[in-house]
């Protein structure tokens, strides 16, 4: 690796998470998870603070919790690319991406909808890959089905590279738009596609032409081993889920290691961890807050069905003030369909469980507060203007997704107060210097690579 001796630039991103277990969407400063209004304000809050891009989850079916919608976590999301294509024409230079799945989708239509969405924003568009071998999920869709676990990042990595090469089957320099002549584009600038895979066989043309970046920037979020390389191979900026900074340190040298062998240095994939932050005026006074937050995260209701997901069982009779259960799960992961948390070994999740508790004395709420925190930066303003500039200067990470806990006012105060921090210390830019995503952070044109390197 070549390691800049000037400063290294951190990157930000702002998340519209919905209505999730990160959100307080019951708190009264909170507004409409739907209303346009609400994404209108964060994306403009994250436009002002000179953000490299708004970042949007997908929602795919309603998640059941023991057979009732499980509206303590994600019930509902508004189709990401319309919104995304609305915030397009009232921003003017940050970066806009969503999450679109990669088992449910077609290429065809992925490489359309992408690449018109990087037309309609002049560059700015940005798609975050997510795959599924969901079950429960795959019966809103065609296939009435699901892959196998095994099979989703072998789709996943034929559906890149199939919507990658219709990116590029226009000529980068457009349409002619010859009027005299009678010629929108010669033939020849159009290149016909006739591709078999294990996944697909389409042929024809491309009617989309190439959009200003060439290719929307890819992320990927994924820890598994198989993740990790997919993401090596594939993907533009990876949103991951490290973060201590030990924990930070070791996932982003793994992740960086295995580029070489794709071509690519350290400089061309962005490791960008999701982050909470909480400010005060005192370091006291923010963890106070930060402690009032978790609980209102974290209620009675919301520590029990966590506690169900692993255990596979009903568990309303028990004190989520009270110690944990002293029988073992049951094989009944499915107890939480739309996302199961802990479906590989639930017996070992417990288990560790149960140690946590007895070793620091803890009930079934203050359990599940502590295991499913987030990396938090508490503090005050300058406190977490330091931190986070030693996990990006000490290679914990290129930046944060950062996830206010309130929609959409959470992010006002993190671009009032720390913000203009991060850029007196030249960690952060004062203004855009560029007009597309690919420029905020700092990626090179896809076609200034070879063919064999193509894949990065």
């Amino acid at each position: 690796m070549s390691r800049n001796t000037v400063r290294k630039q951190i990157h930000l991103a702002a998340h519209f998470p919905g209505v999730n277990n990160t959100t307080v969407w019951a708190d009264p400063e909170s507004k409409s998870q739907i209303d346009f209004s609400s994404f209108l304000h964060l994306a403009r809050t994250a436009e002002r603070g000179r953000f490299d891009f708004f970042f949007l989850a997908e929602g795919l079916r309603l998640r059941e919790h023991r057979g009732r919608i499980h509206d303590l976590d994600v019930v509902g999301r508004p189709d990401t690319l319309t919104v995304l294509e609305a915030l397009a024409g009232a921003t003017t230079h940050l970066g806009l991406a969503g999450t679109i799945n990669t088992t449910f989708n077609e290429p065809y239509e992925l490489a359309k909808q992408f690449a018109t969405l990087d037309h309609l924003s002049d560059g700015r568009a940005a798609w975050n890959l997510v795959t599924s071998s969901d079950a429960f999920t795959g019966e809103n869709f065609r296939r009435g089905g699901f892959l196998e676990h095994s099979q989703r990042y072998v789709r996943a990595a034929e559906v890149v590279d199939v919507v990658r090469e219709l990116w590029d089957g226009w000529s980068a320099r457009g349409p002619v738009i010859d009027r005299e002549a009678g010629i929108f584009a010669p033939d020849g600038d159009i290149a016909s596609f006739d591709i078999h895979t294990t996944q697909f066989d389409i042929a024809g043309r491309f009617e989309v032409p190439r959009s200003p970046q060439g290719h929307p920037v890819l992320l990927q979020a994924g820890d598994s081993d198989e993740g990790r390389e997919f993401g090596a191979a594939k993907a533009d900026a990876i949103f991951s889920r490290h973060g201590t900074l030990e924990e930070g340190r070791a996932f982003y040298t793994d992740v960086k290691n295995r580029l070489a062998k794709y071509g690519r240095s350290w400089g061309e994939l962005k490791i960008l961890p999701a982050a909470t932050f909480v400010l005060g005026d005192t370091e006291a006074e923010a963890h106070e807050g930060a402690r009032h937050i978790r609980l209102q995260q974290v209620g009675p209701r919301t520590a029990i069905a966590f506690l169900e997901q692993v255990w596979g069982k009903d568990l309303s009779s028990y004190d989520p003030d009270g110690p944990l259960p002293d029988v073992d799960p049951e094989d009944n992961v499915t107890i939480t369909r739309g996302r199961v948390r802990h479906a590989k070994d639930p017996l070992a999740v417990a288990r560790q469980w149960k140690e946590k508790a007895d070793a620091e004395n803890l009930s079934i709420r203050e359990l599940i507060i502590e295991v499913t925190a987030r990396q938090q930066f508490i503090g005050t303003p300058q406190q977490v203007a330091d931190e986070i500039d030693l996990y990006v200067q000490t290679d914990a990470s290129d930046g944060f997704i950062l996830v206010p806990h309130l929609t959409p006012g959470g992010l006002d105060e993190f671009v009032d107060r720390v913000v203009p921090l991060l850029q007196e210390r030249g960690s952060f830019r004062t203004e855009y210097d560029s007009t597309t995503l690919r420029g905020h952070l700092g990626l090179r044109d896809p076609h200034t690579v070879t063919e064999g390197a193509r894949a990065s």
